[in-house]
């Protein structure tokens, strides 16, 4: 990708078409947050605009200041410099207002491990001053699945359970906007699945889901998602544009010892760079000039056996790993 991050960090408001709808249809607006903690910058200058009904993803590995974000607009932490606004409510002069619009899963289960399943959903509805019963219709689908467990405490529920149990808490008091920090970290596979299902169905409600996560795969399900690495944005766009925009020649590669097939690989000077995405590595040359016969050709002199070289199409991966070599 030959396109200056720099610049795609501070131009993706004007570039993307969602956005472009205007800034009444924002239900997050984000402009110029800083966050520092110590000598640590954990934010440096992020902006963004998150449109009502999306399901918007912030994605990138630990460090990257996703939850550090998340915990500003959620009025948990003031950050340094910039504004945030959630529905149009100040994030500093308004959280009060906010904390009754906004539905909030922390990246830690944070319910009550003593009380059972029914006592912390019945909590959190007094809390909010409504009751289980008169927002039902919400959280049917996923209580639901919790729901044969109401007396089970929830100290003694799976990860999968847990998952399901403060989400529903989370949208007991009928939310207009849904924040989740890393809400599937350290699930299973199944319940990944699951919870995104669910993601999808309350999206098609109208209520604005802002999730953050370290997983690419996830990135391919939201509406639109920002990059993040680092306390910074590489990119905002849809999970599709970024895969269509990557302009690289990316190579597929395997051999009898992939340990030491990454080893040649980096230390070749013809490779750029060279990643492990499961059985293969993805592979790119310097400037992508180099072709895969002399990848091959370079392998098999290197005495690399069973040796698989093929083009292939880019994932979201392989872009977010490309725009940090940027």
């Amino acid at each position: 990708m030959k396109t200056n991050s720099k610049n795609k960090a501070s131009q993706h408001v004007s570039q993307n078409p969602l956005s472009r709808r205007g800034l009444e249809e924002a239900s997050i607006s984000i402009q110029n947050i800083n966050k520092s903690y110590g000598p640590v910058q954990a934010l440096q200058n992020i902006s963004l605009e998150i449109n009502r009904g999306e399901l918007f993803g912030l994605i990138g590995p630990d460090g990257a200041g996703k939850s550090t974000l998340m915990r500003i607009l959620m009025t948990l932490l003031f950050q340094d410099s910039g504004t945030a606004t959630m529905n149009g409510l100040d994030v500093v002069k308004d959280y009060k207002k906010i904390r009754k619009i906004v539905g909030y899963m922390p990246g830690r289960f944070s319910l009550y491990q003593d009380l059972t399943v029914e006592e912390n959903l019945n909590f959190f509805a007094t809390v909010f001053n409504t009751s289980i019963t008169e927002n039902y219709d919400l959280i049917k689908d996923i209580y639901i699945q919790i729901e044969p467990f109401k007396s089970r405490l929830a100290g003694k529920l799976s990860g999968g359970m847990k998952q399901k149990l403060a989400l529903s808490c989370a949208l007991i008091h009928k939310p207009e906007i849904l924040v989740l920090d890393e809400p599937t970290t350290g699930v299973d596979a199944v319940s990944r699945k699951e919870f995104w299902e669910m993601l999808k169905k309350l999206q098609e409600k109208g209520i604005t889901i802002l999730v953050s996560t370290p997983y690419m795969d996830e990135a391919m399900l939201c509406t639109r998602v920002a990059l993040m690495q680092k306390g910074k944005v590489l990119d905002v766009n849809t999970p599709q544009k970024l895969v269509e925009n990557y302009d690289r020649k990316l190579y597929a590669i395997r051999s009898d010892d992939m340990h030491r097939l990454i080893q040649d690989l980096r230390s070749w000077e013809k490779t750029d760079t060279a990643y492990a995405f499961g059985q293969f590595l993805h592979v790119t040359g310097k400037a992508d000039e180099t072709e895969a016969c002399e990848f091959e050709n370079y392998l098999l002199k290197k005495e690399h056996r069973e040796l698989q070289v093929f083009d292939i199409p880019p994932t979201i991966e392989d872009v977010f790993m490309n725009m940090m070599n940027e």
